[in-house]
C-alpha cells in the first residue's frame, strides 16, 4: 500500500516515524505546507482550504490511505477532506482518544491536553473526553512549541523557559495528550520537565494501533519508501527529517 501523510511543516515526521518503525507501508508521500505553517493561529475556513488545496497534491499520486497528521487540520478540515477524496481519510484526534481509552487512565486523574489554538477552541478533545467520563481535564494552547520544532529545537534552556511559561501553574497530570504531531518531537523534554510522571498519549503510536484496529493494516513489509515534499523550503524539511527519524 501506498499513503500520503500531510501537515502543516515537520510534525507529521513523528507520525512518518511510527509508521516506518511498524513497517505497514511500501511507499509513504510526505507533504508539508511549510511556507503557510503554523496553522493553529488560522481560522477555520483557511484550514480547510489549505487542506483541500493539499488534496490537490496528493492526487499526483496513486495513494491508497491519506493521514492528516495535523491535529488543527483533523479538528476542522476531516470531514471535508473525506467528502473531496477518492480514498480513506484518517485524521489523528480520534486515534488519540482511543488510545487514552486503551491506556486505562483512571477516569478522575488530571489530564493535561496541549495543542495549537485552533485544536484547542475547537473542543474536539475535550467534548469526547467528557462524554467517555473523563471529569479532571485541562486543555492549554502551546502554540510557540510549533515554531520552536520547525526551528529544529528539540531541547535546551530557551525549550524548557518556555515550558516553564505555560506550565509551571499547573497540578501534574497522570496524562498528557500530545494534541499536535509536532510535540512528540520534544515528547522527551516535555516528559523530563514533569520529572517522567505521566504517560504521553502521541498520535504516531495512536494512529498506527487505530489503523490495525479500523482498517486491518499490520505490519506486512520489509521496507518503506519515503519520499518527501513541501511547499517552501523542502531541503530543512529533508533535514529535521533526518534528524528525528534517524534518532
Amino acid at each position: 500500500m501506498k499513503v500520503g501523510v500531510f501537515d502543516s511543516g515537520a510534525g507529521g515526521l513523528s507520525v512518518v516515524k511510527s509508521l516506518l518503525k511498524h513497517n505497514l507501508f511500501e511507499e509513504i508521500i510526505y507533504y508539508g505546507d511549510t511556507a503557510r505553517v503554523p496553522y493553529g493561529p488560522k481560522d477555520s475556513n483557511t484550514v480547510i482550504r489549505y487542506s483541500l488545496e493539499a488534496l490537490e497534491f496528493f492526487n499526483n499520486f496513486d495513494i491508497d490511505l491519506l493521514i492528516t497528521a495535523c491535529n488543527t487540520v483533523s479538528a476542522h478540515a476531516i470531514n471535508e477532506m473525506q467528502a473531496k477524496a477518492a480514498y480513506p481519510v484518517v485524521g489523528v484526534i480520534e486515534p488519540g482518544i482511543k488510545a487514552l481509552q486503551n491506556s486505562q487512565s483512571d477516569k478522575d486523574a488530571p489530564i493535561l491536553i496541549i495543542g495549537t489554538r485552533a485544536t484547542i477552541n475547537s473542543n474536539r478533545y475535550q467534548n469526547a473526553l467528557e462524554t467517555l467520563g473523563y471529569s479532571n481535564l485541562t486543555a492549554m494552547q502551546t502554540g510557540l512549541f510549533v515554531s520552536m520544532v520547525e526551528e529544529g529545537i528539540f531541547e535546551g534552556p530557551l525549550l524548557y523557559e518556555t515550558m516553564d511559561h505555560y506550565f509551571k501553574e499547573i497540578e501534574t497530570p497522570q496524562v498528557i495528550i500530545l494534541g499536535c504531531t509536532h510535540f512528540p518531537l520534544i515528547s522527551k523534554a516535555i516528559k523530563n520537565y514533569f520529572h517522567d510522571q505521566p504517560t504521553l498519549i502521541h498520535s504516531g503510536e495512536a494512529i498506527v494501533e487505530y489503523l490495525e484496529e479500523t482498517h486491518g493494516i499490520k505490519e506486512n513489509v520489509n521496507e518503506t519508501k519515503l519520499s518527501i515534499y513541501a511547499s517552501d523550503n523542502v531541503e530543512g524539511l529533508r533535514t529535521i527529517a533526518n534528524m528525528w527519524l534517524n534518532d
